[in-house]
């Protein structure tokens, strides 16, 4: 069983050499804002490997990983399953319910690329649309994470950092956390 409080974006329809960088920018979304992992259904070495890296050198606790297909990921899932789409249910209305879930189970947010089968709408307990207009999957997860933890996903800590950015007015900064 999955630990209560952890949160996990399912990455759908991955289309190599296509999506390679949308789905990178999925993982990085993730790890920024509050996601413990996440998972690609489809081969996605490249997204991987980067994402990553991007751990290794800005640290962690966060894990990528890759599987064949979404079916028996989705009816192993132990715990609540958001999937974003517009067309669901508003985010403002029904981030309070969400929320509520994720106390009692760990939540699983599922991000599509091309058209979602109809099975993925059937199996999560929550469509939740960020807009009922076409976006970017990238926007609609970073703005469910947001609300989901309430904006304290921005003051997280990372371990086992090895660089780390730093905020300036203008400019910008990686330094070695050693420096």
């Amino acid at each position: 069983m999955q630990d209560t409080n952890e949160v996990v974006v399912l990455r759908l329809g991955h289309r190599p050499g296509r999506d390679e960088r949308m789905t990178t920018h999925v993982g990085l979304t993730a790890r920024a804002l509050g996601a413990d992992r996440v998972v690609i259904a489809g081969a996605a070495s490249e997204p991987k490997a980067t994402v990553e890296g991007v751990v290794d050198r800005f640290g962690g606790p966060f894990a990528v990983e890759t599987v064949d297909g979404r079916r028996a990921f989705l009816r192993e899932w132990d715990g609540v399953v958001v999937h974003l789409t517009m067309y669901g249910l508003p985010v403002q209305e029904i981030e309070g319910e969400v929320r509520a879930a994720h106390d009692e189970a760990p939540l699983l947010a599922v991000v599509g690329s091309e058209k979602v089968p109809f099975d993925v709408y059937e199996r999560a307990d929550f469509n939740v649309g960020v807009t009922n207009q076409p976006h970017s999957e990238v926007a609609g997860l970073a703005v469910f994470l947001d609300r989901l933890f309430e904006g304290r996903e921005l003051d997280r800590e990372w371990a086992d950092a090895s660089h780390r950015v730093v905020p300036k007015e203008t400019g910008k900064l990686v330094e070695s956390v050693d420096e």
